[in-house]
């Protein structure tokens, strides 16, 4: 009966080990121009239980992304970009949305770094966020002069700290946006894909001369759990 019952607590154990949910979730938005992984922020869960309840539904799938400029960011999500009679060459896209908007969660400790997922949004006041729409920061790298013309322009008020400044100079993003725009994931495999669709031709609109369609799906536990893993994040 013992050993009975020390076989019990053994596997009762191993079984919740592997229920342990995974620390973070990742998703992979997979296109023509080759897939890129995202880690979706457990700061901002308003943004990343959205994402991940539309993602679930499929709703990003056969979506576009319909707005791009290079050097700065990619923009998809719009529903209406699978509308076939809006998915022609030259006609408008971004006016889409599922009804309902997603309240602003801003942290200091994130900024629109280059590789970062951020929520576009329209022009009110509590700077609510799109339920749907979304960009990935390209970016470029940042001198010194525009960061301290930006402090005393459109982030007046805002001062970016200096880790923020270093990572701007050496690596790249978007100081302009912060805390205008909702930050909730990061590129963590795969930023080249970005660079490539930032680069496509595109006309008046920004829109790129041939669709750009997207699939995104979750990555299953044991996958986000060696993600976690492999970036040191497993633990925190």
């Amino acid at each position: 009966m013992k050993r009975l019952f020390t076989i019990c607590c053994l596997l009762a154990v191993t079984i919740t080990s592997f229920a342990k949910p995974p620390k973070n979730q990742y998703v992979r938005v997979k296109t023509s121009y080759g897939d890129c992984i995202i880690r979706l922020y457990n700061e901002t869960p308003l943004h990343r239980d959205n994402f991940i309840k539309l993602t679930k539904k499929g709703f990003y799938n056969g979506t576009l992304f319909h707005r791009v400029i290079q050097n700065f960011m990619i923009q998809g999500g719009d529903p209406d970009s699978k509308d076939t009679t809006k998915t022609k060459p030259g006609a408008e896209l971004g006016n889409g949305d599922v009804g309902y908007t997603v309240p602003a969660e801003f942290r200091d400790s994130i900024f629109h770094k280059r590789g970062v997922l951020a929520a576009a949004r329209d022009d009110n006041p509590k700077k609510a966020s799109s339920g749907c729409q979304f960009y990935i920061v390209e970016g470029k790298r940042i001198t010194d002069a525009r960061m301290d013309s930006l402090e005393n322009g459109r982030l007046k008020g805002y001062k970016i700290p200096a880790w923020q400044r270093e990572f701007y100079k050496t690596v790249g993003g978007t100081p302009q946006l912060d805390h205008g725009y909702t930050v909730y994931g990061e590129v963590v495999t795969g930023i080249d894909m970005v660079d490539h669709i930032a680069a496509v031709k595109k006309d008046a609109r920004d829109r790129p001369i041939e669709n750009v369609p997207m699939m995104v799906e979750l990555l299953k536990k044991k996958e986000c759990k060696q993600l976690d893993k492999l970036l040191g994040l497993a633990k925190k």
